[in-house]
C-alpha cells in the first residue's frame, strides 16, 4: 500500500528529473500508515493536523469504556483478550483493535464502537451473549 508523504525531489534511477504534477504543495494530501492499536500499557502518539488541530493516536491501551444498554450505564474496565476482529482475520491473530472488534472483559463480551487509532480512546457496547 502506498501513502503520499510529500513532494518527491531529486532524480530517478536513469537520471531524469522529477517534475511536479501540481503547482502548489498540498498538506491535505499527505497521508500516514494506519495505527494498529494493541493491548498493553497505555501509549498515545500526538499528531498535528490542519488549523492547529491536535489528534491523539492510540498505540496501546489496557482499559475500555463499556456501555450497557440495559442499565444505560458506562463503566471503565480492563481488557482481557481480543476474541475476533471482523475487519481482517490477520488483525485477530495479531490482536489489533479496530472499530467493530469483539473484546473479552470481566463484564462479558463487548464490541468496539470508537476508532482507537483516530479517537485516542476505546469505547465499546456490551454484546448480548447467546
Amino acid at each position: 500500500m502506498s501513502v503520499y508523504h510529500g513532494e518527491v525531489k531529486g532524480r530517478t534511477k536513469t537520471g531524469k528529473k522529477f517534475i511536479r504534477h501540481r503547482k502548489t504543495k498540498k498538506k491535505a494530501l499527505i497521508g500516514s500508515y494506519p495505527t494498529q492499536t494493541k493491548i498493553g500499557e497505555r501509549k498515545l502518539k500526538k499528531v498535528k493536523g490542519k488549523r492547529g488541530q491536535v489528534k491523539f493516536k492510540l498505540l496501546r491501551d489496557e482499559v475500555v469504556n463499556v456501555y450497557d444498554p440495559k442499565t444505560k450505564k458506562t463503566q471503565k474496565t480492563k481488557i482481557q483478550d481480543l476474541i475476533e476482529n471482523p475487519a481482517n482475520k490477520i488483525y485477530t491473530r495479531r490482536k489489533v483493535i479496530t472499530k467493530g472488534a469483539i473484546l473479552s472483559t470481566p463484564l462479558g463480551l463487548v464490541r468496539v464502537t470508537s476508532r482507537p487509532g483516530q479517537n485516542g480512546v476505546i469505547n465499546a457496547v456490551k454484546v448480548e451473549e447467546e
